[in-house]
């Protein structure tokens, strides 16, 4: 039998459905959900929360004329089914395939690739201002939908000042459902939680009840709220009245779950002048109850089957990762010494750290998505005379930057940078690539920068920076953890590691590519080629002893990383070796060119940029050649 979401090709279509209609239309979508997590991990709950308020404001505006920005864009996958591409929505997260995120090449309703949480309201402050300049006569409404967990970044605080002193006609949808990832922390979130518990409020503005009356959509009678003054009150001094004074005018809590209200909200506040912030109070998994009851495993969870509504079984995950690795050092360090604590940035669960906040809350500290934060956080810390870890993923690293620089490396204070993520993060795609880090980390002063190659330098990295009397970083990706079989060197700042030597060229692995490098060197050998392997472990201080000598004796050198090639490790080889003046001409640097890499598999995209055994192998035999015969005219013009 055809469903109502078969026949869904753009929110047009929705503007002639019944509220029943509607309703069912919401239960389609829940069931394209669950059935999507059968198949591969992919944003689950927080997906299931939006539905109906997906619905209303596709049925509330026309955003083919109006503007819509989600924050974060991991909830856009229920505006993706309404927006012409359900019939590609098994193609999710995968290479070729609709990406997990708003993606402006696949849809006009995506404005922006939204992948970091707190710039909706910047964003949509300035599109609602370019608007009024370029196309004045238009009158778009615009929207920033932002979560909760994302509401308590910095840069929300500094666009609603901003928005509140220009007075501009914005819209703020702040949904509400007590998560970020994890449950949100904070004093923002305490107050959020007074006002999801107090009734309706509009900051009792007289007009409110006449626009109210005047909206045409039909629903439970709402204006009674505006008669419960002493709780209207309440709701103010509680919460209602920050934003207010800010320059918002703040109308909720609105139950994030009833269509019809939510439409009669969404058709009130398109009518007001100034900007708003319409205070929607959402379930993470609504209609999922398995979801409901743990959202935080249902975030993004490893494929499952169900029925009736119920988990059946999970399907197997893929073993141990370098985050676990990372998480159970941590561990063992802040047993040994009272003076370590650990810091995560609303990614407790991604980063694995829940045993060590059972184990040791006064010493871990969550602060929210604010990164710049716990960067200067940490910084005070270590001013203290502690020894903080900064565990944040690589991608949202980048939004500390200023105070990785200023708080820390120009202060030269023991800080272990923990940076997971590293590399191509697979089916999250370009907004979660860490791929700049060691580019961003390089030109610091006092910055130590490493990269283990496998998961035996995992724990000696993570002690040596714990030891080290300054800044120090350590990257690792979102993979199963590889051991390459040898007795590991000591970790010792600035060395690398040889692991075999050779005659014919070498590989210098930044990295977890090494397992990959020593696969390839062993390919090679059945083609009779000799063929040495790097671990550099150091990025920063570079170990220039050991890799200048590998340049002045192989006649092919290959640096090898799942970094960006500009500014990364194969960079620095470069510049050691002009500064020595050796010849360059034989270098060749893998890694990730200057381009953004879409989404896949991590393996396929490995592959695909020539960062797996057989691309290493491929470019090591291409330049082998290339050197021979350059020595062959050499030799030819010699004689």
């Amino acid at each position: 039998m055809e469903t109502l979401l078969e026949a869904i090709d753009s929110p047009r279509d929705l503007q002639g459905l019944s509220h029943r209609q509607l309703v069912q239309l919401a239960g389609e979508m829940r069931e394209a959900l669950c059935r999507l997590a059968g198949t591969r991990s992919a944003h689950f709950a927080s997906n299931l929360g939006v539905i109906e308020l997906t619905l209303a404001l596709h049925t509330a505006f026309d955003f083919s004329h109006d503007r819509l920005i989600w924050d974060t864009g991991h909830q856009v996958y229920p505006h993706k089914m309404l927006t012409g591409r359900y019939h590609e929505f098994t193609t999710i997260r995968t290479k070729g395939g609709l990406m997990g995120y708003p993606n402006p090449a696949e849809s006009d309703y995506d404005l922006m690739m939204t992948g970091h949480a707190g710039c909706s309201v910047a964003t949509a402050l300035g599109l609602k201002c370019g608007d009024e300049l370029v196309r004045s006569d238009q009158q778009r409404h615009v929207v920033a939908v932002i979560g909760d967990g994302a509401f308590a970044s910095g840069i929300v605080f500094e666009a609603m000042n901003n928005a509140g002193g220009l007075k501009k006609n914005l819209t703020v949808v702040l949904n509400d459902n007590k998560m970020s990832i994890c449950p949100r922390v904070g004093g923002l979130a305490d107050s959020l939680d007074h006002l999801r518990m107090t009734p309706f409020y509009t900051g009792l503005k007289a007009e409110v009840q006449k626009i109210l009356n005047s909206v045409p959509v039909i629903g439970d009678p709402v204006e009674r709220f505006i008669y419960q003054l002493k709780d209207a009150v309440k709701a103010g001094m509680l919460g209602g009245m920050l934003f207010e004074d800010m320059g918002f005018r703040y109308i909720g809590p609105v139950d994030g779950h009833n269509i019809r209200q939510l439409q009669k909200y969404l058709a009130m506040v398109r009518r007001f002048e100034g900007p708003v912030l319409l205070h929607v109070v959402t379930e993470k998994g609504h209609g999922f109850k398995p979801a409901v009851e743990d959202p935080t495993s249902f975030h993004a969870p490893a494929p499952f089957s169900s029925d009736n509504g119920s988990v059946v079984s999970f399907k197997a995950g893929r073993g141990r990762s370098y985050t676990h690795v990372a998480r159970d050092v941590i561990l063992e360090q802040m047993r040994a010494i009272p003076k370590v604590t650990a810091i995560t940035a609303a990614m407790c669960q991604g980063n694995m750290l829940e045993s060590v906040r059972e184990k040791f809350p006064d010493r871990f500290f969550d602060v929210g998505i604010c990164e710049s934060h716990a960067v200067a956080f940490a910084a005070g810390l270590a001013k203290s005379g502690l020894r903080p870890i900064v565990d944040i993923y690589s991608t949202f690293l980048q939004r500390s930057y200023d105070q990785i620089f200023q708080e820390v490396a120009l202060q030269n204070l023991p800080v272990t940078l923990l940076l997971d993520r590293s590399g191509l993060t697979g089916p999250d795609g370009p907004t979660h690539h860490g791929v700049f880090d060691l580019s961003y980390l390089r030109p610091f002063p006092n910055m130590v920068v490493m990269a283990p190659g496998d998961e035996l330098d995992v724990g000696p990295m993570i002690r040596f920076a714990l030891a080290h009397d300054g800044p120090a970083a350590i990257r690792y990706p979102k993979a199963p953890a590889e051991r390459v079989a040898r007795e590991p060197a000591p970790v010792e700042l600035g060395a690398a590691e040889v692991l075999c030597e050779g005659t014919d060229a070498v590989l210098v692995a930044c990295g977890t590519v090494l397992p990959e490098c020593v696969k390839a060197a062993e390919l090679l050998a059945r083609e009779d080629l000799d063929v040495g392997v790097i671990n550099a472990r150091f990025v920063k201080p570079l170990d220039s002893q050991t890799i200048l000598q590998a340049i002045g004796r192989y006649p092919a050198i290959i640096t090898v990383e799942e970094a960006a090639l500009m500014g990364g490790f194969g960079s620095a080889v470069l510049e050691a070796a002009a500064d020595a003046g050796l010849d360059t001409g034989k270098i060749r640097r893998l890694g990730v060119p200057d381009r953004f890499v879409e989404h896949g598999d991590r393996e396929e995209l490995l592959a695909d940029l020539g960062l797996d055994a057989a691309g290493i192998a491929r470019a090591c035999r291409q330049l082998t050649t290339e050197r021979e015969a350059t020595d062959r005219v050499d030799h030819l013009q010699a004689s």
